[in-house]
């Protein structure tokens, strides 16, 4: 039988954590950093810019394709070493490039990180895929994407924010099994709680179940990330420390809640999963994805993994309190 002490111990444990998140923004210093320029949230408001006009659903799938983009793009280097097919980024809107410098397939010394890479790469792929067939000819292009590893690429100044490397430091998701690993701890927690938002905008009842489908391939590739971070921090905790290094970071950025969390255990809980106390996961808008992916607290159009910003109606970040 569950020890009734141990489970509210626990969620006890969770909200004091919470707590002692909220002013790290302030602690480290981190908005200087994004507001430089330095996972997708579908739900739960639209920003400002976009209050006039409530998004269609062709609005809302383009702007998950904006981010699917990025997401393949960065497996796809790092499991194959090549980007994306050609055929698969044209579309309305101002087709971008990869910047890529320094990227390729990472020369991975687990098999299992190697297989999982693989597998996330080709789920991606099949997300873009789709999402453009069933947008058809109002499928936006791919933008410009920095998926680098220099010290000023998106990936050093996220990492920098977050405390993981110094001034002039370069963050490397390419270099090592681990450091992948936190690349793509970066991005797919975000693309979780986007797809768990897109319900309350999507009105075609065919992309809604659509979107549900890919929020659980979503939520199944956070699990393999952050359970083998888990993992892998049991021996080597600084990973484990660097999870709630970057989801403070990424909590500095989206608003005053705090909502994201490390995958650090609680108490003698696992915390594989980022829930509320009622065990469902959390939501983002549009403008607090885009507010992490350009970097940036204020209300803009670009920065950070997205240089010219993204395609589409949907592409202006929250200002942040």
């Amino acid at each position: 039988m569950v020890d009734e002490t141990q489970v509210i111990d626990a969620l006890d444990a969770r909200v004091k954590r919470r707590e002692e998140r909220r002013d790290f923004f302030k602690t480290v210093g981190a908005a200087t950093m994004f507001a430089g320029g330095a996972a997708i949230a579908m739900g739960g408001g639209i920003t400002a810019l976009e209050a006039q006009t409530a998004p269609t659903d062709n609005d809302v799938l383009n702007f998950a394709l904006n981010l699917e983009y990025l997401e393949a793009q960065f497996y796809y280097y790092a499991s194959y070493g090549t980007g994306l097919p050609a055929a698969n980024l044209t579309g309305t809107g101002t087709q971008g490039a990869v910047v890529a410098t320094n990227a390729g397939a990472v020369p991975f010394t687990d098999p299992a990180v190697r297989a999982y890479a693989r597998e996330i790469a080709n789920d991606e792929l099949a997300h873009v895929v789709f999402l453009r067939s069933a947008l058809a000819t109002a499928a936006v292009a791919q933008p410009a994407i920095d998926i680098s590893a220099t010290p000023t690429s998106a990936f050093s100044n996220a990492a920098r924010a977050a405390g993981l490397i110094g001034a002039g430091a370069t963050f490397n998701p390419y270099s090592t099994d681990e450091n992948f690993l936190l690349g793509a701890y970066i991005f797919e927690d975000v693309g979780v709680t986007a797809y768990k938002g897109a319900a309350p905008l999507i009105t075609n009842k065919t992309f809604l179940e659509a979107a549900a489908g890919i929020l659980a391939v979503e939520a199944y590739h956070a699990a393999i990330v952050r359970g083998t971070l888990y993992q892998k921090g049991i021996a080597t905790p600084a990973l484990i420390d660097a999870t709630e290094a970057i989801s403070n970071a990424r909590d500095s950025l989206d608003g005053s809640t705090d909502l994201d969390q490390g995958v650090r255990p609680i108490g003698n809980v696992a915390n594989i999963a980022p829930l509320n106390p009622n065990g469902i996961a959390f939501s983002r808008t549009t403008g607090q994805v885009l507010n992490i992916v350009y970097l940036n607290r204020a209300a803009v159009t670009l920065g950070g993994f997205f240089p010219a910003g993204v395609n589409g109606t949907i592409r202006t970040s929250t200002a942040q309190a």
